[in-house]
């Protein structure tokens, strides 16, 4: 009866058929779910320790599968451990090993539990490694933008609005402004990982279990902050998956921002950054192309992580309570998602500090196209002009000065006392750094302000690094054998 049992489907007992071959392949998830292999294992031995602590089973049958589990993770460490289609999923591949093992004892090991639970907690339990990754690339991303900001911290350039050449910024603060979209990036990843660190497992197929499950010990040896508190709400949520998702997703579209303006920069036209040859690519046809296809891959990756987190959002939108097969499409995007964005973390760092940045270029850029006109209406302002006048009278101006081919620098002055007489004692600023000076204040452009901005982002990440040492202790101890 035993080899009878072990050979049919978990949930074989009602039925009279084998599956058809083609009901295994389309049901199976083996492909994609073999990733949370050692978090399945690594959690059914905290459940296998508390069934035995609870004298739900034998505390000898407990030993008996957990010995056999650390073995069985030992061979995926050593990548001996293998799934087949007809294990249907992870969960069943490990209890099949563990049946070899042990035999019958293994069937003890599903007491109190459901593969719902259980798949909703091994998603949560993965799900939260792969979100500290996140923030670690997150951090090294971020290190890297504080690097090269340091690095030319005395180069300005043309800020833009509507694609057009506005006002003088430090070269530095504008890659802040990225810095400050990755930090707010760390708070959404750690925020999804507080949602996910949440134990399942205990809520069984939906209603909870029959035994005297110790949910809290559970949680304890597997690190998680608290248990679900609605059994229904445990199996069937995928909130968590969303999060992860959308917390991807932003990050992905902060790259395509930054991708966007590094095309452009590195192009001829602009002229504003070279990227080291280690990160570019030619062309098989025109020799001397140099493309920046690491910042053109970052751009175009967002529209598959985007896909994904309305892929989930669809997937997710009609199912009614608790679980039902449909989720199992919750596993393929956002690994597929995770991976993208730990590879675009990997590589953007480096190849961000590998950037030159050409400061004659982008100092020469920064007063064209009259973009020190506000700061000539500032000081008519300063000196009791109503501002909606001054604005008025260097608009004048700049509309003389573009019809006679001049700029600010070109006129005499007489020709300034000529504006205004206010501009026979005063003057706006005719270079882009002392543009900048003049905006000390909190978050502006002013190098003193932006140097004190570097410390003071440097400070936050430490306390982001300190984070994620502590996480990446916890998952240590977790998988390591007292």
């Amino acid at each position: 009866m035993a080899d009878t049992i072990g050979s049919r489907k978990a949930w074989g007992g009602r039925f009279s058929e084998n599956p058809d071959t083609r009901l295994e392949a389309f049901n199976a998830s083996v492909g994609f779910d073999i990733r949370m292999v050692r978090e399945d294992i690594r959690a059914s031995i905290a459940h296998a320790r508390m069934l035995g602590t609870q004298q739900i089973i034998d505390t000898a049958d407990a030993e008996t599968i957990i010995d056999a589990l650390w073995s069985i993770l030992g061979e995926v460490e050593a990548g001996t451990f293998m799934l087949t289609i007809a294990d249907e999923d992870v969960h069943t591949g490990v209890e099949r090993r563990l049946r070899e093992l042990i035999g019958a004892t293994a069937g003890r090991l599903h007491t109190g539990r459901s593969r719902n639970d259980q798949v909703a907690n091994d998603f949560r339990f993965w799900t939260k490694r792969q979100l500290i990754e996140v923030a670690s690339g997150l951090i090294d991303l971020i290190n890297g933008l504080l690097e090269i900001s340091g690095k030319y911290a005395d180069v300005v350039m043309p800020g833009y609005t509507h694609v057009q050449r506005a006002q003088p910024v430090l070269f530095s603060h504008h890659m802040h402004a990225y810095c400050e979209m990755f930090l707010r990036d760390l708070e959404r990843v750690r925020q999804a990982y507080d949602r996910t660190d949440v134990l399942a497992l205990g809520s069984a197929a939906l209603a909870g279990a029959t035994y005297p499950l110790d949910r809290e010990m559970v949680a304890a040896e597997l690190h998680f902050a608290r248990i679900s508190r609605n059994s229904m709400d445990a199996v069937g949520d995928r909130d968590f998956v969303l999060d992860a998702l959308y917390a991807c997703s932003v990050i992905a579209m902060h790259i395509s921002r930054l991708s966007e303006e590094l095309v452009y920069w590195s192009s001829g036209e602009f002229g504003y950054i070279t990227i080291a040859d280690r990160f570019s690519t030619g062309s098989s046809i025109m020799p001397q192309k140099k493309n920046a296809d690491i910042a053109e891959l970052g751009r175009g990756k967002s529209g598959r992580v985007f896909g994904n987190l309305i892929g989930m959002l669809v997937t997710m939108k009609g199912q009614p309570m608790t679980y039902n097969k449909d989720s199992q499409e919750d596993k393929e995007g956002l690994i597929d998602s995770i991976d993208t964005i730990l590879a675009v973390l990997d590589v953007f760092p480096p190849m961000i500090s590998s950037i030159t940045v050409h400061g004659d270029r982008t100092a020469a850029a920064s007063v064209k196209d009259f973009t020190l006109a506000t700061d000539a209406a500032d000081v008519l302002a300063k000196a009791g002009i109503p501002f909606r006048e001054a604005h008025e009278i260097v608009g004048t101006l700049v509309g003389d000065c573009i019809r006679a081919g001049k700029t600010f620098a070109d006129l005499t002055d007489d020709e300034w006392a000529a504006v205004h007489p206010v501009f026979a004692e005063q003057r706006p600023p005719l270079d882009g750094l002392g543009s900048t000076r003049l905006r000390d204040l909190p978050g502006g452009t002013a190098p003193n302000r932006v140097n004190a901005a570097r410390d003071e982002m440097r400070a936050l990440l430490s306390d982001e690094n300190a984070w994620v040492t502590s996480r990446r202790a916890e998952q240590d101890d977790i998988f390591t054998r007292g």
